[in-house]
Order: structure tokens, then C-alpha cells, then sequence
């Protein structure tokens, strides 16, 4: 028996079993074990393996991070293809395994063969330095002349028998991330994204649990995929009791076809573990806050212009808006959906990516001539993989369109899909948006992405294209971005509906939704960030009443639950009045006085007893400093709210708690806690374990609580 692989780095274990040429097979995924010598990690994979009576395929086995029928595997299968039929069972064997110490973390590195059907794997395993994330990849290869068709590649990653719960989350328009959970039942539950993007449903994770596991406590283990496209994320538990979960591409059909010698590889699975929600989070902020290309300069405050103006676009006023914004503190002015060529309402021209002489008859330059006088720079809005049949576009080349053989399919928001696999459709857009950007000298895009891709034939053909869809608009990005240092990308669409891994190597935020109602927004904002820290989401302030939900809220509460983010504003500015911006100006104040912290340190949430509160903040990397907000979000059954603990401290040092209000103060008479009044001090300890009296607040409101670390005497 060969001795097992340890691969350990930022706090993580992954003990892999290499014996017997068969593939990896993950035995400790999770804290890390500390040094371990050869006969510890022989002696901890012989505790690990079950008795076995007459057939291994009844009994629980260490399974493969590619799972075979044919090595007695009756759950999900990890390949699935054939050859007109035959070639439909593969198993993988001869391997080879090589680890690699690399900067990024160690990588255990896999080669094995099916000489019977001609088929090459390769794998990649690696648990990365920064954040103690696992992630994994397969490549699969055809060595022979008769072509091997894939139809799925989902690999796995185990989890203990105390992983007893599952998480996930759905979601629709204008309320993505709403969170459900069941016991982990024998069987699958599986979670798939067949729209040509993740979508407003995408449940960024599949998480599994100890019962009861909440953000602060609990053993969790989860699982993502780093890619734009169709996916399926999903937890399994056999009848042997084995538990994993597993995610991979979903292909349409003969979408991969192999020749002989070609290969497919699969996106990278990503795999996350921690003591509660927090940690599991923690190591994906870890991850993409250590990469080079991560924003490294503060985030601009942006000034919107879509819900004040939507596509009544003229210069004077466009000017005025952007006038108010500098006056309120916006650092970066962003011309939403309605400049180009005939576009006065949603109906046309998209695609269409000309500034239109009849709004802009000396085009953008003026506006954005003053934009930059006013200290702030320019942003536009495109739309670049959508198009609209009435457009001058649609008209010169319907073969760009795509077409499943049906004709181009039913409309959304009026618009189809450019199938950028042409190459004319890929360079117009690449000629369009680099001259524009080139020209206005833009330093944002807003891109979106309105439409699923229900019918993506390519033609002539009515292939699928979905797989060659999103490898292209990664592929734009990343040649706009090329052409134009410095250039950053919003990945918008429709709101939430286009937030992975796989298009964060691109894009520099998200939209987590079109819906800034702050009710709605806390907790979309809260279950977006399992994945992306705060300052990769835009958060912005939106009018009183919400143009999502028509509910209205104070501007207190609603510039409290967008200061968590990359800050943005909505309002409408020319219609505001002095007391509102004014109110508008302090709170962009402080959220610049504190966007050191709120964009570089830990997310923490209190797990609170009862479900009408809700209590967040970010501490510092040092523990030195905290911000958290303290919300009712609905009416408790019981009054007053009580204690409540302020997580992520350091036990041993004491802190100074004092209530904060940016924009106004809290109306004459409202009964407050005796601490609030002149704030207090007290061990970081006992703020975890005792807490203080929490405000007493009505529904949809907040007050935020500045945290900072004694001098020590």
C-alpha cells in the first residue's frame, strides 16, 4: 500500500489515498492534522477503510474524486460518454500521482489510463496557501481515431457522517440568495443551472453540516463551481453511508465531442470548510482578496444613473446629476442603459453600440469632459452578448443570432443573444466597446446580461454553443481589460445572476440584484457573501420608495445596509432635497472614513435566537477595530430584544462600544439601553459570551455600532 499524500497549507488537511493505481481518494478534507510521518498517514488510512464481507460495492469505500460504475460506484457518475454507444463505462487506472510545491499551495498532480477504450485522465488537486481552499480539476483525453462524446464531468469532494444538514440557496428576480435547508437524506439533491448562467436561482454553494450549524458554529463543508455557464452542484449520500458533494459543466448535447488526441477540461471545483458559515466564507474572501489582479485602490463611490433617470438621457441634466453626486462625495459616474443608437426605451437597438447624435449631438466628450472636472471618472453601461431584432444589427446579420432551429426563440425583456462563437460577432463587439473605451477613456463597464440562452444554436447548424458562449465572454473581458489597464468590470445580469468564481478571474464586482430595498437587500447581501467579500459587491442607495418592492424606507436605513459594500448611489439627486442630500453627503463621508475596514477585514454574523434580529459587521484583520449594525427585521413576539454578543473580537482585549449615526441622530425621547449614552468598555470576552442590551427599534430599522480597541494601561 502506497502511503498516502498530505497536502496541507492555510490551515487545511487533505489526506489523499494513492494506492493501488487506482485515483485519488480523498480520506481528510477539513482542520489540518498537523505534521504527520509516513506510518501515521499509512496507519490513518488502514483506520479509515471498513470491513468488508462478500462485495465491496455494499460496503462504504473512500471514493474516488471521479466516481466509476465500474469500480462498483452506484451513485453519481463522475464521466459520462460513449461512442455511438459503446465506450459508455470507463475505468481509470495506472496512475500516476506527483505532488508539486507551487506558490499558490501544494498540487498533487494525477495521470491514469483506460487502455481498453483509449482514454487519458488528468487531474489536479491542490489546497491553496492564502486561504486553505481546496479545489480540483479533470482533463479527459481521446487517444483514439473514433470520436468520444461527454456528456458530464462532475467530480467530488467527501464529507464525514457528521454532515448530518444541507444548505442551499434559490432566489428569483429581485431576490436571489434566499437560503433553504433539509436534512441530509439518504439519496441526491442536486441543484442545476441550465440557462447558459449560473442565474437568479444559482445557489452559488452547496453546503453540508452539523445538525443545527449557524455562522459562528457547526463543522461545514462546501462546494462551488468557477464557471459563467450551465452547471450542477450536488450533495449525495449512499445506502454505505458515504457522503460528498460534487460539481461539474452541464453539457447539451454532442456540445463536447472529442477527436483523437483533443481533450476537455473541466472548470475548477472549489472546496470550503470551516466552524460555522463565517470561516467557510472567510477562506473564499482569503482567496480572491490574495489575488494580484483584486482591486487594490480604494473603491469609488458611485453615482448610478439608471434610477433616476433610466433612459431619459440629455446633457444638461446628465451634467446636473453628475454636479450633485461630486457635491454628495461620488468618486465614479456611470451612464446606465439608454445612450446608444435609438434607444429610448428597451424595445430596440441593443447591440446598436453607437452614441446616438440625436441625444448626444457632440456626443459623450462634454459629459464626460465635466465628469472628470468634477474629480470623479466615467463609467458605461453595455450589454454586449444581447441583442434586439430591432436593431440596425439584427437587420445586417441575423446569422449572429442564435438560433436552436426554431428561429431565434421567445423574447426577454425583448432581446435575444449574440452568439459570439462567430468571429465577425466577437471582433464588431471588441472593435465597439475597445474604441469607445479608448476614446471616452472609461474606467468602469457595467456589463449585463439580461437574457438566459434557451435556444443557443449556432449556425448554420443549431450546434449548442452555450460552452463556447461563455468561453468567449471571458475571453472579451479579458482582451478589453488587456488593451485597457486599469479598465474594471461589474458583472451584472439581471441583478445576482452571473456570480461565480469563473467570471470573478474578470470582472472586479458583482450586482447581487436589482433590487435595492434595504429589507431585501440585508439578506441577499448577507448570502452573496459566502462568496465575494464586501467590497466586490456593489451596494448601492436607492430612492425611498423602492422601484422593486414600492416599499419606502428612511434614508438612515437604507444607506445602512449599502455601506457594506462598494458604496454607490441611486437616488435622484435633482429632485432630492437639501436636507436629504446633505444627510446623503455625511454618510458617504463615513463610509470613506471606514472603507479601509469595511473592504479588507472579516465578515462575522451573530447567530441570534431569534429570527426578527439580525447583527453583522467586519472586524479588522488585528482585531483593533469593528463596525457591526444591529437590524429588527421584523416584529418579535417578545419585547424588548434583549442581549446580543458582538463576534470576531480578541478575547483578551478590552474594547470601547459606542453607538454611531452618520446621517441623523436618533429622534428626541426614543428610550435608549444605558450603555448607549455614554458608550462602554469591557473584554472582548465578555462581548462574546455576555453582550449588551440591544437597542430597541422598530421593523426596517438599524443603528450601527463602532467597536475599537482599548489603550492598554
Amino acid at each position: 500500500m502506497n502511503t498516502p499524500i498530505h497536502l496541507r497549507s492555510g490551515g487545511t488537511s487533505l489526506v489523499v489515498a494513492v494506492d493501488g493505481g487506482r485515483l485519488p481518494r480523498i480520506l481528510h478534507w477539513g482542520p489540518d492534522l498537523g505534521a504527520l510521518g509516513d506510518d501515521a498517514l499509512a496507519d490513518l488510512q488502514r483506520a479509515a477503510l471498513p470491513a468488508i464481507g462478500d462485495s465491496a460495492v455494499t460496503y462504504p469505500q473512500p471514493v474516488p474524486v471521479l466516481p466509476q460504475l465500474a469500480e462498483g460506484w452506484l451513485g453519481r457518475p463522475g464521466l459520462v460518454g460513449d461512442t455511438g454507444g459503446r465506450r459508455w463505462a470507463p475505468k481509470f487506472r495506472d496512475a500516476e500521482h506527483e505532488v508539486a510545491d507551487t506558490d499558490d499551495g501544494p498540487v498533487l498532480r494525477t495521470t491514469a489510463l483506460d487502455p481498453e477504450y483509449g482514454l487519458a485522465a488528468e487531474f489536479e488537486i491542490q489546497v491553496l496557501a492564502a486561504s486553505g481552499l481546496v479545489r480540483q480539476r479533470a482533463a479527459i483525453r481521446n487517444d483514439t481515431a473514433e470520436p468520444y462524446r461527454i456528456d458530464s464531468l462532475e467530480l467530488a469532494l467527501p464529507v464525514p457522517p457528521e454532515a448530518s444538514e444541507i444548505l442551499d440557496l434559490t432566489g428569483r428576480w429581485a431576490l436571489e440568495r434566499v437560503p433553504q435547508r433539509r436534512p441530509f437524506h439518504v439519496g441526491e439533491w442536486a441543484r442545476a443551472s441550465r440557462g447558459g448562467k449560473p442565474g437568479l436561482e444559482h445557489t452559488l454553494l452547496v453546503v453540508a453540516g452539523e445538525a443545527g450549524f449557524g455562522f459562528r458554529e457547526g463543522m461545514v463543508w462546501g462546494t462551488h463551481l468557477a464557471w459563467s455557464g450551465n452547471q450542477v452542484l450536488a450533495a449525495e449520500r449512499v445506502p454505505a453511508d458515504t457522503r460528498h458533494l460534487t460539481a461539474g459543466e452541464v453539457l447539451l448535447p454532442s456540445e463536447v465531442v472529442l477527436g483523437q488526441g483533443e481533450s476537455y477540461r473541466s472548470p475548477w471545483q472549489y472546496g470550503s470548510w470551516g466552524v460555522g458559515l463565517d470561516d467557510l466564507a472567510a477562506r473564499f474572501h482569503r482567496h480572491l482578496r490574495s489575488r494580484p489582479q483584486h482591486p487594490s485602490s480604494p473603491r469609488p463611490v458611485v453615482l448610478n444613473t439608471w434610477e433616476a433617470v433610466y433612459f431619459h438621457h440629455d446633457l444638461d441634466t446628465l451634467t446636473a446629476l453628475a454636479e450633485r453626486g461630486a457635491q454628495a462625495g461620488a468618486e465614479r459616474f456611470v451612464l446606465d442603459d439608454g445612450w446608444f443608437l435609438g434607444r429610448r426605451d428597451d424595445t430596440s437597438s441593443l447591440g446598436d453600440w453607437t452614441v446616438d447624435p440625436d441625444v448626444w449631438p457632440a456626443g459623450l466628450e462634454p459629459l464626460v469632459t465635466r465628469v472628470r472636472e468634477l474629480g470623479m471618472d466615467f463609467g458605461l453601461w453595455f450589454e454586449p452578448e444581447m441583442v434586439n431584432l430591432d436593431s440596425d444589427l439584427a437587420r445586417e446579420h441575423p446569422e449572429w443570432i442564435f438560433d436552436g432551429g426554431h428561429g431565434p426563440g421567445l423574447p426577454s425583456r425583448h432581446q435575444h443573444v449574440l452568439d459570439l462563437g462567430h468571429p465577425g460577432a466577437y471582433a464588431y463587439l471588441f472593435e465597439r466597446m475597445s474604441d469607445l473605451i479608448g476614446t471616452l477613456g472609461i474606467a468602469y463597464i457595467k456589463w449585463d446580461h439580461n437574457r438566459y440562452l434557451l435556444d443557443a444554436g449556432h449556425t448554420p447548424d443549431g450546434r449548442p454553443g452555450v460552452r463556447r458562449q461563455v468561453e468567449q465572454a471571458y475571453r472579451l473581458m479579458a482582451e478589453l481589460k488587456a488593451a485597457h489597464p486599469g479598465l474594471e468590470i461589474e458583472s451584472c445580469a439581471s441583478g445576482g445572476g452571473r456570480v461565480d468564481l469563473g467570471v470573478l478571474e474578470f470582472a472586479d464586482r458583482v450586482w447581487p440584484s436589482d433590487c435595492n430595498d434595504p429589507h431585501e437587500r440585508l439578506e441577499i447581501q448577507r448570502w452573496t457573501g459566502l462568496l465575494v467579500p464586501p467590497e466586490m459587491q456593489g451596494t448601492h442607495i436607492g430612492a425611498e420608495e423602492s422601484h422593486t418592492t414600492h416599499r419606502t424606507h428612511p434614508l438612515d436605513y437604507r444607506a445602512e445596509k449599502a455601506l457594506w459594500g462598494h458604496l454607490g448611489v441611486e437616488v435622484n439627486l435633482l429632485t432630492a432635497d437639501d436636507e436629504t442630500r446633505a444627510a446623503l453627503a455625511r454618510w458617504i463621508a463615513f463610509h470613506k472614513e471606514h472603507r479601509a475596514l469595511l473592504h479588507s477585514g472579516e465578515v462575522v454574523h451573530a447567530d441570534l435566537a431569534d429570527a426578527a434580529f439580525r447583527l453583522e459587521g467586519v472586524v479588522a484583520d488585528d482585531r483593533g477595530e469593528a463596525l457591526y449594525a444591529f437590524s429588527v427585521v421584523e416584529r418579535p413576539s417578545t419585547w424588548p430584544p434583549g442581549r446580543i454578543r458582538l463576534p470576531g473580537l480578541d478575547d483578551e482585549r478590552d474594547y470601547t462600544v459606542e453607538a454611531v449615526h452618520p446621517g441623523s441622530a436618533p429622534a428626541a425621547g426614543v428610550v435608549l439601553p444605558p450603555w448607549q449614552r455614554d458608550g462602554v468598555t469591557l473584554p472582548g470576552r465578555v462581548l462574546r459570551l455576555v453582550g449588551i442590551e440591544a437597542p430597541s427599534l422598530d421593523v426596517d430599522r438599524s443603528v450601527l455600532l463602532r467597536v475599537v480597541r482599548a489603550p492598554e494601561m
